[in-house]
This record gives C-alpha cells, structure tokens and sequence, in this order.
C-alpha cells in the first residue's frame, strides 16, 4: 500500500477501528448488529483498495460507488448502536465515518468530470 494515498490510509485505519468496536459488541452479546456492522464497515477499504487496481475508468468510479454503499449501510448501524441505550458509544466511529464519506464523494465526482 502506497504511504501517500490518504484515502487508503483512513478507510483501513476505520476498518481497524470497526473491528475493535464490533468486538466490544460482541462482549456485551450484541452479536447480529456486530456482524452487520463489521461486513460494512470493513468492505469500505476493501472496495476503495480493489479500485486502485480497476480495469477502467468506470470500473474505478463503480467500485467507489460500492464502497459510498457501503458507508450508508455503515452509518445506519451506527446510528442504531448510537440510538439504543445499552450500546457502547459509536461517536468516534461515526466522526472518522463522515471525513471518510466526503473524501470518497469528491473521488467519485472529480473521477467523473475527468475525460
């Protein structure tokens, strides 16, 4: 992995974080939203990295437009782990969340304007 690419770099570090998060969860016997969360939250970087090495220009634009999906799908576990009372506190995952989803929409929309 290339040391100077900034999207990389944060989409693993918050799958890292996810982890972490998701085994608290686990420890508190929250396993079915620890699971969703985890395949969400990890196919984030995993789709971002898949991209670096895209066929083409659509295929490079499809594959963040997955990994876009994939926040929202994020961001709502999130919320519910936020919203239900006996939930560990998601706020640091969903900051790291939000930097994470701009970048990625100002990839997808310069990707696109690009000839």
């Amino acid at each position: 992995m290339e040391k100077d690419n900034l999207i990389l770099t944060l989409t693993l570090d918050f799958a890292v974080a996810v982890i972490g998060y998701t085994e608290e969860l686990e420890g508190k016997r929250k396993f079915v939203i620890a699971n969703q969360l985890l395949k969400s939250g990890t196919s984030i970087g995993a789709n971002v990295r898949e991209a670096q090495n895209a066929e083409s220009k659509a295929d490079f634009i499809h594959k963040f437009k997955i990994a876009a999906k994939e926040i929202e799908e994020t961001d709502y576990w999130l919320l519910l782990c936020q919203r239900a009372s006996s939930y560990p506190d998601p706020t640091h995952l969903q900051e790291k969340l939000k930097s994470i989803k701009r970048i990625i929409s100002k990839i997808i929309i310069s990707s696109k304007s690009i000839k």
